[in-house]
C-alpha cells in the first residue's frame, strides 16, 4: 500500500502509555499522522499481553465502525 493509499483506510491505534521502547508522544504523532482512532490504555509495549481486555475492546470499536464493501 501507498502511503496515500494507507491515509484513505480506517485505522485504530491502542496507545500504552507506559510504552518503554516507543514513546507514548510518537504513538500519538503517528497515530495523528495516519488519521487513527486512538485509545489510550496503560501497559507495555506488549499491550496486548498486559492489556488484553484493551486491545479487545479497540478491535471490537474497529470492527462496529468499518463497513465491508460488497464484492
Amino acid at each position: 500500500m501507498t502511503p496515500k493509499e494507507f491515509k484513505s483506510k480506517p485505522s485504530w491505534q491502542l496507545v500504552a502509555t507506559d510504552d518503554k521502547m516507543i514513546p507514548p508522544p510518537a504513538q500519538r504523532l503517528m497515530s495523528k499522522r495516519a488519521g487513527a482512532t486512538v485509545a489510550e490504555t496503560g501497559g507495555s509495549h506488549a499491550v496486548y499481553v498486559s492489556k488484553p481486555k484493551a486491545v479487545a475492546d479497540l478491535i471490537k470499536q474497529a470492527a462496529v465502525n468499518v463497513k465491508v464493501a460488497a464484492k
